[in-house]
């Protein structure tokens, strides 16, 4: 589902004896975040809370049971977010890339770096794909490297290899499909840009806590969290 963007469980995990599965451990807290980009999607967002938090069901685990404790909700929209990036001046974008972020730029080849290019094009695509016709941005790669720097914090800056999805393989047996990615933080500031460029770039950084960046955004890949420091 294009829209659908989920951060997978966020917490401690124990090792697992499976490859490519962790463990859940007793007694401790999981943080999850789910969004939905697209209106005909709404559907599927209220069908999840009202089975997990309206009607209390409990997800059923091979040793235990996982329970919601604590809901927050959140409705904005294209038009919201982009009145919101245009009451900041020169703003600093802080993004925390909390899962791996797989961007396919060229076929199959993946980015393993938060480029600016790479970063924003993904968000400008997703943006582009569900906002109104009056609303969508047009801003082009070379504008967004000419008029953006990033800044990565090296010490946070991790690669990854992650399981995505299972497909039939030719002999007939389940085939892993892995997507590589990165996670860290890494830092935004405009160069020379005009204001209608800061407020595209800053509105699509804030649609990036909705959406997703990159790929597999809906199993897992490409959670962020965005701060926007006005100067």
């Amino acid at each position: 589902m294009g829209s659908l963007h989920c951060s997978g469980l966020q917490g401690p995990f124990g090792e697992s004896d499976r490859s490519h599965h962790k463990t859940l451990l007793p007694g401790k807290t999981y943080d999850l975040s789910l969004g939905i980009v697209h209106p005909d999607d709404t559907d599927v967002f209220q069908a999840l809370v009202n089975a997990l938090v309206l009607e209390g069901e409990s997800i059923e685990l091979s040793h235990g049971k996982l329970r919601v404790e604590r809901f927050e909700s959140e409705n904005t929209s294209h038009a919201d977010i982009l009145d919101e990036a245009a009451g900041v001046d020169d703003p600093t974008l802080e993004f925390d890339f909390r899962t791996a972020t797989c961007i396919e730029e060229t076929g199959s080849v993946t980015t393993m770096f938060p480029t600016r290019q790479a970063v924003f094009s993904s968000l400008l695509g997703k943006w582009n794909r569900t906002a109104p016709d009056d609303l969508e941005v047009d801003i082009d790669r070379e504008t967004i490297s000419s008029s953006v720097i990033e800044k990565p914090d090296a010490s946070s800056y991790c690669t990854h290899s992650v399981l995505v999805n299972r497909v039939e393989g030719n002999d007939g047996n389940p085939r892993p499909i892995f997507r590589q990615g990165f996670t860290g933080r890494c830092e935004y500031a405009f160069k020379d840009a005009s204001d209608s460029v800061e407020n595209a770039v800053t509105a699509l950084a804030l649609f990036g806590e909705y959406s997703g960046v990159g790929s597999a955004v809906a199993r897992g890949c490409g959670n962020v969290t965005v701060e926007v420091s006005d100067q």
